[in-house]
């Protein structure tokens, strides 16, 4: 008996990096649009967590990391920010950069500063892996840079 595609045990969907990535979309989507926090996390959970919305199916996402990265980089905004802001090159300024690598800058800072039960290369790989999703080009290896500059500073960890 062999096992076919639809017998395979299913791999688990990496809930937190699902979190992760509609986070960083729920942020976009408040600085683009001028969303509130409630609106848009209440919205997340309602409509697209693990579900489909015009025939995308969303992965299933831990909500309490979301709400958690979504309610903390809105909180922590004005201590990320100049965190970020000090680790880009000096003739850069967070204005300048494109609102999803924002987005992605300020949920790994949070993560970084709040969640230190969290290895920094996971933090790191799994936002570069986001970038890597949204840009083809410099984008994914700015937020790597930017992100190991922010952990030496705040964790003095050496990425491995």
């Amino acid at each position: 008996m062999t096992n076919t595609p639809s017998e395979q045990p299913r791999k688990q969907v990496n809930q937190r990096g699902a979190a992760r990535l509609a986070a960083v979309q729920a942020l976009y989507q408040m600085e683009v649009g001028g969303t509130g926090v409630l609106e848009i996390v209440a919205e997340f959970e309602a409509h697209r967590l693990g579900k489909e919305l015009d025939g995308e199916t969303y992965l299933k996402a831990d909500p309490s990391w979301f709400r958690s990265i979504v309610s903390g980089v809105v909180r922590d905004q004005r201590k990320l920010d100049p965190l970020i802001g000090s680790a880009l090159q000096d003739d850069w300024a967070l204005s300048r950069l494109d609102s999803t690598v924002r987005a992605i800058l300020r949920a790994g800072t949070f993560e970084l500063l709040e969640r230190k039960d969290v290895p920094v290369p996971v933090i790191v790989t799994e936002y570069v892996e986001i970038a890597k999703a949204f840009f083809e080009d410099e984008e994914p290896k700015l937020v790597n840079a930017v992100l190991d500059r922010i952990a030496k500073q705040i964790r003095g960890e050496q990425r491995k």
